[in-house]
Protein backbone atom coordinates (compact mmCIF):
# COMPACT_ATOMS: atom_id res chain seq x y z
CA UNK A 1 0.00 0.00 0.00
CA UNK A 2 1.34 3.43 -0.91
CA UNK A 3 1.76 6.18 1.69
CA UNK A 4 -0.89 8.91 1.78
CA UNK A 5 -0.13 11.77 -0.58
CA UNK A 6 1.05 15.05 0.94
CA UNK A 7 -1.45 17.86 1.18
CA UNK A 8 -0.95 20.45 -1.57
CA UNK A 9 1.84 18.26 -2.93
CA UNK A 10 1.81 19.91 -6.36
CA UNK A 11 2.30 23.35 -4.80
CA UNK A 12 5.36 22.05 -2.96
CA UNK A 13 6.89 20.99 -6.27
CA UNK A 14 9.14 23.79 -7.53
CA UNK A 15 8.45 22.97 -11.18
CA UNK A 16 4.71 22.39 -10.90
CA UNK A 17 4.02 25.43 -8.69
CA UNK A 18 4.94 28.13 -11.27
CA UNK A 19 3.11 26.17 -13.95
CA UNK A 20 -0.10 26.26 -11.91
CA UNK A 21 0.10 30.03 -11.43
CA UNK A 22 0.96 30.57 -15.10
CA UNK A 23 -1.94 28.37 -16.20
CA UNK A 24 -4.32 30.35 -13.98
CA UNK A 25 -3.20 33.61 -15.62
CA UNK A 26 -3.59 32.11 -19.09
CA UNK A 27 -7.06 30.84 -18.27
CA UNK A 28 -7.94 34.29 -16.92
CA UNK A 29 -6.69 35.79 -20.19
CA UNK A 30 -8.87 33.32 -22.11
CA UNK A 31 -11.93 34.58 -20.24
CA UNK A 32 -10.88 38.23 -20.51
CA UNK A 33 -10.81 37.84 -24.28
CA UNK A 34 -14.32 36.39 -24.21
CA UNK A 35 -15.64 39.35 -22.22
CA UNK A 36 -14.09 41.98 -24.48
CA UNK A 37 -14.68 40.36 -27.86
CA UNK A 38 -18.23 39.20 -27.13
CA UNK A 39 -19.16 42.74 -26.10
CA UNK A 40 -17.60 44.26 -29.23
CA UNK A 41 -19.23 41.69 -31.52
CA UNK A 42 -22.65 42.31 -30.05
CA UNK A 43 -22.26 46.10 -30.24
CA UNK A 44 -21.11 45.93 -33.86
CA UNK A 45 -23.29 43.20 -35.37
CA UNK A 46 -26.21 42.51 -32.95
CA UNK A 47 -26.31 38.95 -34.27
CA UNK A 48 -27.83 36.13 -32.21
CA UNK A 49 -26.42 33.65 -34.73
CA UNK A 50 -22.92 34.98 -34.14
CA UNK A 51 -23.47 34.73 -30.38
CA UNK A 52 -24.35 31.06 -30.85
CA UNK A 53 -21.29 30.53 -33.02
CA UNK A 54 -19.13 31.90 -30.22
CA UNK A 55 -20.03 28.88 -28.09
CA UNK A 56 -19.78 26.38 -30.95
CA UNK A 57 -16.39 27.66 -32.11
CA UNK A 58 -14.97 27.34 -28.61
CA UNK A 59 -15.85 23.66 -28.08
CA UNK A 60 -16.00 22.04 -31.53
CA UNK A 61 -12.17 22.10 -31.89
CA UNK A 62 -12.03 19.99 -28.72
CA UNK A 63 -14.49 17.57 -30.31
CA UNK A 64 -12.67 17.26 -33.65
CA UNK A 65 -8.99 17.78 -32.87
CA UNK A 66 -8.26 16.72 -29.27
CA UNK A 67 -7.13 13.21 -30.19
CA UNK A 68 -4.81 14.47 -32.91
CA UNK A 69 -3.41 17.13 -30.60
CA UNK A 70 -2.91 14.37 -28.04
CA UNK A 71 -0.82 12.56 -30.65
CA UNK A 72 1.32 15.68 -31.02
CA UNK A 73 1.83 15.71 -27.25
CA UNK A 74 2.84 12.04 -27.36
CA UNK A 75 5.42 12.63 -30.08
CA UNK A 76 6.88 16.06 -29.37
CA UNK A 77 8.25 18.11 -26.47
CA UNK A 78 5.12 19.21 -24.59
CA UNK A 79 6.79 22.48 -23.58
CA UNK A 80 6.84 23.52 -27.23
CA UNK A 81 3.31 22.25 -27.86
CA UNK A 82 1.95 24.38 -24.99
CA UNK A 83 4.03 27.38 -26.09
CA UNK A 84 2.56 27.02 -29.58
CA UNK A 85 -0.92 27.15 -28.03
CA UNK A 86 -0.03 30.22 -25.97
CA UNK A 87 1.45 31.97 -29.01
CA UNK A 88 -1.75 31.23 -30.92
CA UNK A 89 -3.78 32.77 -28.08
CA UNK A 90 -1.55 35.86 -28.18
CA UNK A 91 -1.72 36.12 -31.97
CA UNK A 92 -5.51 36.00 -31.87
CA UNK A 93 -5.62 38.80 -29.25
CA UNK A 94 -3.22 40.86 -31.36
CA UNK A 95 -5.33 40.38 -34.48
CA UNK A 96 -8.48 41.39 -32.56
CA UNK A 97 -6.64 44.54 -31.47
CA UNK A 98 -5.55 45.40 -35.03
CA UNK A 99 -9.07 44.94 -36.35
CA UNK A 100 -10.48 47.08 -33.53
CA UNK A 101 -7.93 49.86 -34.21
CA UNK A 102 -8.59 49.93 -37.96
CA UNK A 103 -12.36 49.46 -37.50
CA UNK A 104 -12.35 46.88 -40.29
CA UNK A 105 -13.77 43.89 -38.42
CA UNK A 106 -16.12 41.75 -40.50
CA UNK A 107 -18.17 38.73 -39.48
CA UNK A 108 -16.02 36.21 -41.38
CA UNK A 109 -12.89 37.56 -39.68
CA UNK A 110 -14.55 37.30 -36.28
CA UNK A 111 -15.58 33.69 -37.00
CA UNK A 112 -12.03 32.78 -38.07
CA UNK A 113 -10.50 34.28 -34.92
CA UNK A 114 -13.08 32.55 -32.71
CA UNK A 115 -12.18 29.19 -34.28
CA UNK A 116 -8.43 29.82 -33.87
CA UNK A 117 -9.02 30.69 -30.21
CA UNK A 118 -10.87 27.41 -29.70
CA UNK A 119 -8.06 25.51 -31.46
CA UNK A 120 -5.50 27.06 -29.10
CA UNK A 121 -7.43 25.76 -26.10
CA UNK A 122 -7.73 22.25 -27.50
CA UNK A 123 -4.02 22.18 -28.42
CA UNK A 124 -3.09 23.20 -24.88
CA UNK A 125 -5.04 20.45 -23.07
CA UNK A 126 -3.21 17.13 -23.72
CA UNK A 127 0.27 18.65 -23.43
CA UNK A 128 -0.70 20.25 -20.13
CA UNK A 129 -1.79 16.94 -18.60
CA UNK A 130 1.42 15.21 -19.70
CA UNK A 131 3.46 18.04 -18.17
CA UNK A 132 1.60 17.77 -14.86
CA UNK A 133 2.24 14.01 -14.80
CA UNK A 134 5.90 14.60 -15.58
CA UNK A 135 6.28 17.23 -12.85
CA UNK A 136 4.94 15.12 -9.96
CA UNK A 137 4.81 11.46 -11.04
CA UNK A 138 2.10 8.91 -10.36
CA UNK A 139 1.99 9.31 -6.58
CA UNK A 140 1.08 13.00 -6.57
CA UNK A 141 -0.78 13.19 -9.88
CA UNK A 142 -4.17 13.52 -8.15
CA UNK A 143 -2.92 16.63 -6.32
CA UNK A 144 -1.56 18.16 -9.54
CA UNK A 145 -4.76 17.55 -11.51
CA UNK A 146 -7.00 18.78 -8.68
CA UNK A 147 -4.94 21.92 -8.03
CA UNK A 148 -4.64 22.64 -11.75
CA UNK A 149 -8.44 22.46 -12.00
CA UNK A 150 -8.69 24.74 -8.96
CA UNK A 151 -6.28 27.32 -10.38
CA UNK A 152 -8.10 27.20 -13.70
CA UNK A 153 -11.34 27.82 -11.80
CA UNK A 154 -9.67 30.88 -10.28
CA UNK A 155 -8.95 32.12 -13.79
CA UNK A 156 -12.54 31.51 -14.83
CA UNK A 157 -13.81 33.25 -11.67
CA UNK A 158 -11.66 36.37 -11.99
CA UNK A 159 -11.44 36.56 -15.80
CA UNK A 160 -14.85 38.21 -16.32
CA UNK A 161 -14.19 40.72 -13.53
CA UNK A 162 -10.76 41.68 -14.87
CA UNK A 163 -12.09 41.72 -18.43
CA UNK A 164 -14.92 44.05 -17.46
CA UNK A 165 -12.42 46.30 -15.67
CA UNK A 166 -10.13 46.48 -18.69
CA UNK A 167 -13.12 47.16 -20.94
CA UNK A 168 -14.31 50.06 -18.78
CA UNK A 169 -10.88 51.46 -17.89
CA UNK A 170 -8.92 51.09 -21.14
CA UNK A 171 -11.59 50.34 -23.74
CA UNK A 172 -11.77 47.24 -25.93
CA UNK A 173 -8.72 47.95 -28.11
CA UNK A 174 -6.20 48.67 -25.36
CA UNK A 175 -7.83 46.05 -23.14
CA UNK A 176 -7.41 43.21 -25.66
CA UNK A 177 -3.79 44.21 -26.30
CA UNK A 178 -2.95 44.37 -22.59
CA UNK A 179 -4.50 40.92 -22.28
CA UNK A 180 -1.59 39.46 -24.28
CA UNK A 181 0.68 40.02 -21.26
CA UNK A 182 -1.24 37.48 -19.15
CA UNK A 183 -0.15 34.66 -21.47
CA UNK A 184 3.57 35.48 -21.09
CA UNK A 185 4.39 34.04 -17.61
CA UNK A 186 3.45 30.47 -18.61
CA UNK A 187 5.13 30.81 -22.01
CA UNK A 188 8.40 32.04 -20.50
CA UNK A 189 8.38 29.51 -17.65
CA UNK A 190 8.35 26.66 -20.17
CA UNK A 191 11.77 27.81 -21.40
CA UNK A 192 13.12 27.31 -17.86
CA UNK A 193 11.80 23.91 -16.82
CA UNK A 194 13.70 20.74 -17.72
CA UNK A 195 10.56 18.60 -17.91
CA UNK A 196 9.22 17.83 -21.37
CA UNK A 197 6.13 15.76 -20.58
CA UNK A 198 8.15 12.58 -21.28
CA UNK A 199 11.03 12.82 -18.80
CA UNK A 200 9.75 10.27 -16.27
CA UNK A 201 8.33 7.85 -18.83
CA UNK A 202 10.87 8.04 -21.61
CA UNK A 203 10.09 5.49 -24.30
CA UNK A 204 9.26 5.05 -27.96
CA UNK A 205 7.33 7.89 -29.54
CA UNK A 206 4.79 7.43 -32.32
CA UNK A 207 6.44 7.51 -35.74
CA UNK A 208 3.75 9.76 -37.10
CA UNK A 209 0.69 11.60 -35.93
CA UNK A 210 -2.20 11.07 -38.31
CA UNK A 211 -5.86 11.54 -37.53
CA UNK A 212 -6.65 7.89 -38.27
CA UNK A 213 -3.65 6.62 -36.28
CA UNK A 214 -4.71 8.71 -33.31
CA UNK A 215 -8.30 7.47 -33.35
CA UNK A 216 -7.13 3.85 -33.43
CA UNK A 217 -5.82 4.24 -29.89
CA UNK A 218 -9.42 4.13 -28.65
CA UNK A 219 -9.79 0.60 -30.03
CA UNK A 220 -6.66 -0.52 -28.20
CA UNK A 221 -7.97 0.64 -24.81
CA UNK A 222 -11.63 -0.28 -25.40
CA UNK A 223 -11.29 -3.43 -23.31
CA UNK A 224 -10.48 -1.42 -20.20
CA UNK A 225 -13.94 -0.84 -18.75
CA UNK A 226 -12.63 1.43 -16.00
CA UNK A 227 -10.93 3.73 -18.49
CA UNK A 228 -13.92 3.78 -20.82
CA UNK A 229 -16.28 4.46 -17.90
CA UNK A 230 -14.26 7.58 -16.96
CA UNK A 231 -14.55 8.82 -20.54
CA UNK A 232 -18.28 8.09 -20.52
CA UNK A 233 -18.81 9.90 -17.19
CA UNK A 234 -17.03 13.00 -18.46
CA UNK A 235 -19.12 12.95 -21.63
CA UNK A 236 -22.40 12.57 -19.74
CA UNK A 237 -21.69 15.60 -17.54
CA UNK A 238 -20.56 17.68 -20.52
CA UNK A 239 -23.37 16.73 -22.88
CA UNK A 240 -26.31 16.97 -20.48
CA UNK A 241 -25.22 19.94 -18.33
CA UNK A 242 -21.88 21.27 -19.60
CA UNK A 243 -21.80 25.04 -20.04
CA UNK A 244 -25.58 25.36 -20.15
CA UNK A 245 -25.78 26.45 -16.50
CA UNK A 246 -23.76 29.58 -17.23
CA UNK A 247 -25.63 30.30 -20.46
CA UNK A 248 -29.07 30.02 -18.83
CA UNK A 249 -28.13 31.72 -15.56
CA UNK A 250 -29.72 35.08 -16.50
CA UNK A 251 -33.06 33.34 -16.97
CA UNK A 252 -32.84 31.62 -13.58
CA UNK A 253 -31.75 34.88 -11.93
CA UNK A 254 -34.83 36.64 -13.26
CA UNK A 255 -37.08 33.88 -11.94
CA UNK A 256 -35.45 33.80 -8.49
CA UNK A 257 -35.38 37.53 -7.74
CA UNK A 258 -36.95 40.79 -8.81
CA UNK A 259 -33.44 42.28 -8.89
CA UNK A 260 -32.13 39.97 -11.60
CA UNK A 261 -28.77 41.77 -11.93
CA UNK A 262 -27.77 41.17 -8.30
CA UNK A 263 -29.16 37.64 -8.41
CA UNK A 264 -27.15 36.90 -11.55
CA UNK A 265 -23.94 38.00 -9.82
CA UNK A 266 -24.73 35.93 -6.73
CA UNK A 267 -25.40 32.78 -8.74
CA UNK A 268 -22.29 33.17 -10.92
CA UNK A 269 -20.11 33.76 -7.87
CA UNK A 270 -21.57 30.76 -6.04
CA UNK A 271 -20.89 28.43 -8.97
CA UNK A 272 -17.34 29.74 -9.44
CA UNK A 273 -16.55 29.75 -5.74
CA UNK A 274 -17.65 26.12 -5.49
CA UNK A 275 -14.92 25.12 -7.91
CA UNK A 276 -12.23 27.20 -6.19
CA UNK A 277 -13.04 26.70 -2.51
CA UNK A 278 -14.07 23.11 -3.11
CA UNK A 279 -10.75 22.35 -4.78
CA UNK A 280 -8.83 23.85 -1.86
CA UNK A 281 -10.90 21.93 0.69
CA UNK A 282 -10.54 18.65 -1.19
CA UNK A 283 -6.79 19.13 -1.38
CA UNK A 284 -6.50 20.16 2.27
CA UNK A 285 -8.51 17.26 3.66
CA UNK A 286 -7.45 14.55 1.24
CA UNK A 287 -10.72 12.77 2.05
CA UNK A 288 -11.66 11.92 -1.52
CA UNK A 289 -9.23 9.57 -3.21
CA UNK A 290 -8.98 9.18 -7.02
CA UNK A 291 -11.05 6.01 -7.29
CA UNK A 292 -13.72 4.88 -9.71
CA UNK A 293 -16.31 4.88 -6.93
CA UNK A 294 -15.46 8.48 -6.02
CA UNK A 295 -15.80 9.54 -9.66
CA UNK A 296 -19.23 7.90 -9.88
CA UNK A 297 -20.47 9.39 -6.59
CA UNK A 298 -19.28 12.94 -7.31
CA UNK A 299 -20.78 12.84 -10.80
CA UNK A 300 -24.08 11.70 -9.30
CA UNK A 301 -23.92 14.53 -6.73
CA UNK A 302 -23.32 16.99 -9.59
CA UNK A 303 -26.36 15.64 -11.43
CA UNK A 304 -28.59 15.75 -8.33
CA UNK A 305 -27.47 19.29 -7.44
CA UNK A 306 -28.18 20.49 -11.00
CA UNK A 307 -31.62 18.90 -10.80
CA UNK A 308 -32.28 20.57 -7.42
CA UNK A 309 -31.15 23.96 -8.79
CA UNK A 310 -33.59 23.60 -11.69
CA UNK A 311 -36.61 23.22 -9.41
CA UNK A 312 -35.70 25.36 -6.37
CA UNK A 313 -37.47 28.68 -5.88
CA UNK A 314 -35.28 30.42 -3.29
CA UNK A 315 -32.27 32.49 -4.38
CA UNK A 316 -29.97 31.75 -1.44
CA UNK A 317 -30.81 28.06 -1.38
CA UNK A 318 -30.18 27.94 -5.13
CA UNK A 319 -26.79 29.63 -4.59
CA UNK A 320 -25.89 27.06 -1.92
CA UNK A 321 -26.84 24.23 -4.28
CA UNK A 322 -24.73 25.76 -7.06
CA UNK A 323 -21.78 25.90 -4.64
CA UNK A 324 -22.19 22.19 -3.85
CA UNK A 325 -22.49 21.46 -7.56
CA UNK A 326 -19.27 23.38 -8.21
CA UNK A 327 -17.41 21.28 -5.65
CA UNK A 328 -18.85 18.03 -7.04
CA UNK A 329 -18.08 18.98 -10.65
CA UNK A 330 -14.46 19.84 -9.86
CA UNK A 331 -14.05 16.61 -7.88
CA UNK A 332 -15.65 14.49 -10.60
CA UNK A 333 -13.59 15.95 -13.45
CA UNK A 334 -10.27 15.90 -11.56
CA UNK A 335 -10.81 12.31 -10.39
CA UNK A 336 -11.80 11.16 -13.88
CA UNK A 337 -8.76 12.90 -15.36
CA UNK A 338 -6.43 11.31 -12.79
CA UNK A 339 -7.78 7.78 -13.23
CA UNK A 340 -7.59 8.13 -17.01
CA UNK A 341 -3.96 9.25 -16.92
CA UNK A 342 -2.90 6.52 -14.51
CA UNK A 343 -4.43 3.79 -16.64
CA UNK A 344 -3.36 5.12 -20.03
CA UNK A 345 -0.33 3.41 -21.61
CA UNK A 346 2.58 5.89 -21.29
CA UNK A 347 3.40 5.77 -25.01
CA UNK A 348 -0.19 6.70 -25.89
CA UNK A 349 -1.09 8.84 -22.89
CA UNK A 350 -1.50 12.05 -24.88
CA UNK A 351 -3.94 10.45 -27.31
CA UNK A 352 -5.92 8.80 -24.52
CA UNK A 353 -6.12 12.20 -22.81
CA UNK A 354 -7.23 13.58 -26.18
CA UNK A 355 -10.08 11.08 -26.25
CA UNK A 356 -10.98 12.11 -22.70
CA UNK A 357 -10.95 15.77 -23.74
CA UNK A 358 -13.25 15.04 -26.67
CA UNK A 359 -15.73 13.69 -24.15
CA UNK A 360 -15.11 16.15 -21.30
CA UNK A 361 -14.87 19.32 -23.41
CA UNK A 362 -15.99 18.67 -26.97
CA UNK A 363 -19.40 17.34 -25.96
CA UNK A 364 -20.15 20.57 -24.09
CA UNK A 365 -21.44 21.89 -27.37
CA UNK A 366 -24.28 19.39 -26.95
CA UNK A 367 -25.48 21.04 -23.75
CA UNK A 368 -26.65 23.93 -25.85
CA UNK A 369 -29.15 21.51 -27.37
CA UNK A 370 -30.11 19.47 -24.30
CA UNK A 371 -30.74 22.56 -22.17
CA UNK A 372 -30.73 25.60 -24.45
CA UNK A 373 -32.68 24.51 -27.54
CA UNK A 374 -34.98 22.24 -25.53
CA UNK A 375 -35.46 25.12 -23.08
CA UNK A 376 -36.92 27.24 -25.88
CA UNK A 377 -39.67 24.63 -26.26
CA UNK A 378 -40.46 23.64 -22.66
CA UNK A 379 -38.66 26.25 -20.50
CA UNK A 380 -35.15 26.15 -19.06
CA UNK A 381 -36.30 24.84 -15.68
CA UNK A 382 -37.79 21.74 -17.28
CA UNK A 383 -34.96 21.28 -19.77
CA UNK A 384 -32.27 21.51 -17.08
CA UNK A 385 -34.24 19.22 -14.80
CA UNK A 386 -34.68 16.58 -17.50
CA UNK A 387 -31.05 16.86 -18.62
CA UNK A 388 -29.83 16.54 -15.02
CA UNK A 389 -32.06 13.51 -14.49
CA UNK A 390 -30.58 11.97 -17.65
CA UNK A 391 -27.10 12.60 -16.23
CA UNK A 392 -28.05 10.76 -13.03
CA UNK A 393 -29.48 7.81 -14.96
CA UNK A 394 -26.45 7.70 -17.24
CA UNK A 395 -24.16 7.68 -14.20
CA UNK A 396 -26.05 4.64 -12.89
CA UNK A 397 -25.52 2.79 -16.17
CA UNK A 398 -21.83 3.74 -16.11
CA UNK A 399 -21.58 2.21 -12.62
CA UNK A 400 -23.13 -1.03 -13.88
CA UNK A 401 -20.80 -1.03 -16.88
CA UNK A 402 -17.77 -0.66 -14.62
CA UNK A 403 -18.92 -3.22 -12.11
CA UNK A 404 -19.74 -5.96 -14.59
CA UNK A 405 -16.98 -5.23 -17.08
CA UNK A 406 -13.61 -6.94 -17.01
CA UNK A 407 -10.82 -4.45 -16.95
CA UNK A 408 -7.59 -5.27 -18.66
CA UNK A 409 -4.51 -5.56 -16.44
CA UNK A 410 -3.09 -2.23 -15.33
CA UNK A 411 0.44 -1.21 -16.33
CA UNK A 412 3.32 -2.34 -14.18
CA UNK A 413 3.82 -0.41 -10.92
CA UNK A 414 6.81 1.37 -12.37
CA UNK A 415 4.56 2.95 -14.98
CA UNK A 416 1.27 3.47 -13.24
CA UNK A 417 -0.65 2.52 -10.16
CA UNK A 418 -4.14 1.34 -11.00
CA UNK A 419 -6.77 3.10 -8.91
CA UNK A 420 -9.04 0.94 -6.80
CA UNK A 421 -12.69 0.53 -7.73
Amino acid sequence: MTAPARRFAALRNRDCRPYLFGAALSMMADNIEHVITYWVLWEKFHSEALAGFQVISHWVPFLLLSVWFGGLADRYDCRRVIQAAQLLFMAVSLLWGILFITDTLQIWEACLLLVLHGMAGSLWGPGEQLMLHDFVGDEELASAVRLNATFRSLGVLFGPAVGSGLLLWLGPTAGILVNIAFYLPLTLFLFRTKFTGHTRHAGPRPARVGLLDSVKVLKRVAGDHTLISMIILAGLASFFVGTSLQATMPSFAGDLSEDSTDAYGILLFAAGAGGVIGGVLLEATGRIRPTVRAALVTTLVYGVSSLAFAVIGNLWLAAAILFIGGVANLASMSIGQTVTQLLAPPAERGRVIGVYNVSANGLRAGSGVTVGVLGQAIGVHWSLALSSAALCVGTGFAALYTRHGHRTPAPAPAEAAAPPT
